[in-house]
């Protein structure tokens, strides 16, 4: 490759840019955190994801030529940032401790989303091209932000319960359960129709419980566990 073609305009795509949409509203969430906006940070967490899940389906429908693999890097590493380190940092910053060991359990956790999710994504990369199947192998990685969103605006966000499930769901990343990718048209539209509803300023709370935000917590929750039964 001559140098003259390694200027970015011969590599970035559309699909990229929506890549880096993903990846600027995870950094963005991790400075909510920092600040303790938290429902602001939740809120572009499940911004990130909305950008991940449309970046692939524009590369397609634009028949973009990724022989390099630009698209394939530039997401995965927009990915680290939104669904590893992100709400890594959420977790250790929303929850409020002074005891010192419950404090290096926080911090343990935390690191715990990242390792698992820098090991889930680097074997995507790995295998990706080598294996038939249309399925994730183990829990995709956007689904930990989406959990930890949901759950603290569903309003029970809870000390024990957020690090139980975190911690499981970076394991079951890194596992070999298949996981269908999500393509049932009704939930789709459910789902966007709870977001909107969680975005907009709509009177959703019933006895302190955000009824949309639970409701995306559930069906994310029974995406979660019902693929593990059946493993």
């Amino acid at each position: 490759m001559k140098i003259e073609r390694t200027n970015i305009q011969s590599f970035i795509a559309i699909s990229d840019i929506i890549s880096l949409l993903n990846m600027s509203s995870g950094f963005l969430s991790i400075i909510c955190s920092i600040n303790n906006h938290f429902e602001l940070s939740a809120l572009l967490l499940i911004a990130a994801i909305i950008f991940d899940s449309i970046d692939g389906w524009v590369a397609r429908k634009l028949n973009r030529d990724d022989s390099l693999g630009f698209g394939k890097n530039i997401d995965s590493l927009s990915d680290i940032v939104s669904f590893g380190v992100a709400p890594a940092i959420f977790i250790y910053t929303s929850i409020n401790t002074t005891s010192m060991p419950m404090q290096i359990l926080v911090i343990l956790v935390s690191l715990l989303i990242v390792i698992c999710g820098v090991l889930r994504l680097t074997r995507y990369n790995v295998i990706s091209d080598h294996i038939e199947t249309s399925d994730f192998i183990g829990f995709p990685i956007p689904g930990i932000s989406f959990i930890v969103a949901t759950l603290y605006l569903s309003g029970l966000y809870n000390i024990y319960l957020t690090l139980l499930l975190v911690a499981l769901v970076s394991v079951l990343m890194i596992s070999n359960v298949k996981y269908p990718k999500f393509s049932n048209l009704p939930a789709i539209a459910i789902s966007c129709i709870l977001i909107i509803l969680i975005i907009l300023p709509v009177p959703t709370i019933l006895y302190g419980v955000n009824v949309p935000a639970l409701i995306l917590l559930l069906f994310c929750l029974y995406y979660l566990i019902i693929n593990l039964i059946k493993k």
